[in-house]
């Protein structure tokens, strides 16, 4: 297994302590996390050689980003220091009937005034095997669109795997503007991973009987979206996770996975949630790190979605578990029971 190159935003994580709403908190509790960041750090957690590739300020802030990386194993070696500052996003978790909010402080962040030219991809891809971004970076601007793809034709020319999950986030861009980029990416992209709005959202490919607001999911709808997202852009796997929420604690979570060939779909997990933000990612992470491993599909999307699972009862952006944790889940034993 070569190493797994991630390109993205980190940002610091300002959360309400509890359930507190942002409005009565008198402190937040600080953590670091971002789409690709949390990919890396699981990927690491695996033991594979992970490498995120950023940009942060050269002041105490972009260091702690850095450090909190190297903490978990992530290969921090290609990050450039300069620009303005870290992005910042405040996080109110939510309870019950109450959604979590998430409130952004990104503008003028060193990421998102990269330019291409900036990184060497070619010596940064030298001896890996694998590349993936998310939708949310080249969301950061034209500039940062323009080193997305300078980024994925570099990887693809030298005979990685690219991956994207596509992570529609209606706060940075417009459905037209996501379209229009994310169709360039596309030519370079082999796997798609998205959830059951982003290829509605970015392509208008829309599940048919399908509402996520009532935790309605119907498979054969979200097939035929796979079918088309791997037709319309000639991919190798398409993998779609299925969320069924039904507060903001209780949730139902499964996922498909397409080949061209055949459909897998995984075991459904009835999950009480303790942290969902980098779900998300956790089964990028888990989906990238069993396909590079060799698992067969059925086998790999059974590891993505117990790694995501287990994800959303972690405080915080990262996925702190082990294989054999991961492991243990997906063969069945998922009782919660102390383990002495």
């Amino acid at each position: 297994m070569g190493k797994v190159v991630t390109f993205g935003e980190i940002m610091l994580r300002l959360s309400t302590p509890g359930y507190q709403r942002i409005v009565q908190a008198e402190s937040f509790d600080v953590t670091y996390g971002g789409g690709e960041a949390n990919v890396a750090c699981s990927l690491a957690n695996y033991g594979a050689e992970a490498v995120f590739v950023t940009k942060v300020p050269a002041n105490p802030l972009g260091q702690a980003a850095v450090n909190h990386l190297r903490r978990y194993g992530v290969d921090t070696a290609y990050i450039l220091q300069g620009g303005e500052r870290l992005g910042i996003y405040f996080l109110e978790t939510g309870a019950s009937q109450r959604p979590s909010k998430v409130v952004y402080d990104r503008k003028y962040a060193s990421i998102a005034g990269v330019q291409p030219g900036e990184f060497d991809w070619a010596g940064i891809f030298s001896s890996a095997s694998w590349f993936h971004f998310t939708g949310i970076t080249p969301a950061l601007g034209e500039n940062v669109a323009a080193v997305t793809l300078e980024a994925a034709r570099t990887a693809k020319e030298m005979g990685l795997t690219v991956s994207c999950d596509l992570n529609y986030r209606k706060n940075l861009w417009a459905p037209e503007k996501a379209r229009e980029t994310m169709t360039q990416l596309m030519d370079y992209v082999d796997i798609v991973i998205g959830n059951e709005e982003d290829a509605e959202k970015v392509f208008g490919i829309k599940a048919a009987a399908s509402d996520v607001t009532k935790g309605e999911i119907n498979e054969e709808g979200y097939r035929q979206v796979a079918r088309e997202l791997l037709t319309r852009f000639n991919l190798q796997k398409v993998a779609i996770t299925l969320r069924e929420s039904f507060s903001a604690f209780d949730n139902g979570w499964s996922a498909l996975l397409y080949d061209g060939r055949e459909f897998y779909r995984s075991r459904r997990y009835q999950i009480h949630i303790v942290d969902r933000v980098g779900g998300g990612d956790a089964f990028a992470g888990g989906l990238i790190y069993a396909l590079t491993e060799g698992f067969g599909p059925a086998e790999a999307l059974e590891f993505a979605v117990a790694a995501s699972c287990l994800k959303h009862t972690i405080p915080g952006d990262f996925n702190h578990v082990t294989k054999d944790e991961v492991m243990t889940l997906m063969r069945g034993d998922a009782s919660g029971r102390v383990q002495r």
